[in-house]
């Protein structure tokens, strides 16, 4: 089967953003909704993509080697978390002002506060919230509960090599 531009294209944003779920994928291609997101996964990239146990989108091993694209997740094999994520542009700002490991979590909207006073820019709270769960679906941050649900990284800062795709 052979590709169109955009469609090596997008798989290539499959490939990086990996694991990654409708929404995602939504925001970075301009798309209206998940459903349209669903239908063109399912129409023009069928070979080269699978959901995993949890229904999050994968690109398969042939899709990263026919687009060139690195995957969005490098490093995870031994279970110390990953060493290098390929993120958008907010999940890499979410990253580089979170909370470390060994420090006490931050809500949403501790975060955003953050990232608006480190990066000079004005994000909606719906933003971080959901680069936050873009982080923990790729094993880098995790939730924890208290009166509203917070966030801390799961790894050391320079433990991780942050690339943003934007």
């Amino acid at each position: 089967m052979s590709l169109t531009d955009e469609e090596t294209e997008r798989l290539a944003d499959v490939v990086r953003l990996q694991p990654t779920k409708n929404g995602e994928l939504e925001e970075q291609w301009g798309l209206d909704s998940g459903s349209e997101v669903h239908s063109y996964l399912e129409d023009h990239l069928g070979d080269y993509y699978y959901r995993d146990d949890d229904s999050l989108i994968r690109a398969t091993p042939e899709a990263a080697e026919l687009t060139g694209a690195e995957p969005g997740v490098e490093g995870d094999e031994d279970g110390d978390g990953p060493t290098r994520i390929r993120v958008p542009e907010r999940q890499a700002q979410v990253f580089a002002v979170l909370a470390g490991p060994d420090e006490r979590s931050q809500s949403v909207v501790s975060t955003l506060q953050d990232v608006r006073a480190e990066f000079d820019v004005d994000p909606e709270a719906e933003d971080v919230r959901s680069a936050l769960q873009a982080l923990r679906r790729k094993n880098v941050v995790e939730v924890i509960y208290r009166t509203v649900p917070t966030f801390r990284r799961t790894v050391e800062r320079d433990a991780v090599e942050v690339e943003s795709t934007d």
